[in-house]
């Protein structure tokens, strides 16, 4: 890429290596491992994130608008192997070519007015998929929360263009699968005239069904939602953007997520809609918060509990600087932490009743899905931030929190910064935290990275497999068996 001389300075020793760029890409058959990889472990871990922060000589704004690059830990009789690549996309495309054609989350492209202005009548989705990746039928998609979603090789890592164009402007990374009908569930917000909320379902490339739409003056930001065995639960937070205000923005050269406002008077409305293809059911009202991601959903005696990892307002994404490369760089952004919260609501009196799980902040958060999505469940995983006094820290623990009993266990190692843990359950355990948990960790001492095994009922190392690189700070993953 050109101008790659002109990068900022190698980033200080601790976090800061999780975001730096990582330009080289390798295939290794094994990986140096410490302590006992299981031998039951015989899937691949995928994982996703932004790797590239430069375009030509110009640092991308926002860590959320990096490159996209595709990491695979394969396991096989106790050994590890590794290969990582950058999603091939038009996006990377331009990259390489030292243009930066698409607007992110919050980098501006520096479009002339002219294209600004085809913009409005042509809208310009970025390909760069870098949040998630999900098995569509026999297909394997990279996502972000564009509609263009990038169908990809699970062993070489190739891309192949486009999967399937969701029926919307703006997209979830974050489907759900229906086991029984084996497809996956999801939502886009249209803007226009009319604005729309679209829940639909997506069986494989060809085959997309409509499950109820929703007219709305002003959409809200939505990054997740959540799945019961009857509903799909939009949770419109007050974080909306106007329509007319979303075009002048465009022509103005704002960031996507500038051109949203926070309405506190609006409060929070939870959107239910029928899964059997029915529409909006009910609609509730709680206060309002933000969230990005959900952790579960469930009906139980006359309730509907929904659990996410809340925020008290917006500022994570409306203040630009708590995320911003440039800072989180240097050490100075200090994003704010958010809490596990639990909403009640009464289907017959539509009463809601909000409630914290713990005192205990996490993020990234999973539970064991294939068993307990939709399902009451007991135990929650993510990453959390281990307080100390000096300088900033950013998420360096992994928590397990019990949610009935507020219990949290926690893995910490000084100078170590774990990504999302992702629980893969010991084959014939039937214990809810019978199994492992996986996760990237950033080694700050030598700037590289480690996948860390822990046995996700002690929270105790079982085993780490050594990467000869730092693998930036990336987003989701999923382990495929």
């Amino acid at each position: 890429m050109a101008g790659r001389s002109q990068r900022q300075p190698a980033p200080q020793p601790g976090y800061h290596a999780g975001f730096a760029t990582l330009d080289s890409e390798v295939e290794l058959d094994r990986l140096d491992c410490e302590g006992a990889i299981p031998e039951w472990l015989t899937g691949t871990l995928l994982r996703n994130g932004p790797a590239r922060f430069e375009v030509g000589q110009r640092q991308i704004d926002h860590w959320f608008d990096g490159l996209a690059m595709l990491h695979r830990f394969s396991f096989a009789a106790g050994r590890v192997s590794y290969a990582n690549r950058f999603l091939r996309s038009e996006a990377f495309r331009q990259a390489e070519a030292g243009r930066l054609p698409y607007a992110g989350f919050a980098t501006d492209p520096c479009r002339s007015l002219f294209k600004r202005l085809t913009t409005l009548f042509r809208p310009g989705f970025t390909d760069n998929c870098n949040i998630q990746l999900a098995k569509l039928g026999e297909e394997y998609i990279a996502m972000t929360e564009t509609p263009l979603p990038i169908a990809f090789d699970p062993e070489t890592l190739d891309a192949f263009g486009v999967a399937y164009r969701p029926p919307g402007m703006h997209a979830t990374a974050h489907p759900h699968r229906d086991r029984k009908r084996d497809e996956l569930i999801a939502y886009t917000t249209q803007f226009g005239r009319r604005c729309e909320y679209r829940l639909y379902a997506q069986r494989d490339r060809f085959r997309q069904r409509p499950l109820g739409a929703m007219e709305v003056a002003e959409p809200s930001y939505m990054h997740s939602f959540a799945l019961t065995e009857r509903y799909a639960v939009l949770v419109a937070f007050p974080l909306v953007v106007n329509p007319l205000r979303l075009a002048a923005g465009i022509l103005a050269g704002r960031h996507f997520i500038e051109n949203y406002r926070w309405k506190l008077e609006q409060g929070t409305r939870i959107l239910v809609f029928d899964r059997g293809g029915g529409g909006l059911w009910r609609e509730f009202e709680a206060a309002p918060r933000f969230a990005f991601h959900h952790v579960n959903a469930f009906e139980r005696d006359g309730e509907l509990v929904l659990d996410l990892v809340a925020y008290e307002d917006a500022a994570i994404v409306l203040d630009l600087d708590a995320l911003h490369l440039d800072r989180l760089r240097k050490g100075s952004a200090q994003p704010p932490l958010p809490q596990l919260l639990r909403y009640r609501v009464s289907t017959s009196t539509g009463a809601v009743s909000e409630e914290p799980l713990s005192d205990v902040s996490l993020e990234l958060p999973r539970i064991d899905y294939e068993q307990r999505n939709t399902h009451p469940y007991r135990y929650v995983y993510g990453v959390g931030a281990h307080r100390r006094e000096g300088p900033p820290e950013f998420l360096n623990q992994l928590v397990k929190l019990d949610v009935e009993s507020g219990e949290a266990r926690r893995w910490h190692e000084p100078g170590s910064y774990p990504g999302e843990p992702i629980f893969v359950r010991r084959p014939g355990d039937e214990h809810e935290d019978g199994g492992v948990l996986l996760s990237v960790v950033l080694e700050g001492g030598s700037d590289c990275s480690y996948l860390l095994v822990l046995d996700a009922a002690t929270m105790e190392e079982v085993g780490r497999a050594r990467v000869p690189h730092h693998v930036p700070f990336g987003f989701h993953g999923e382990y495929f068996a």
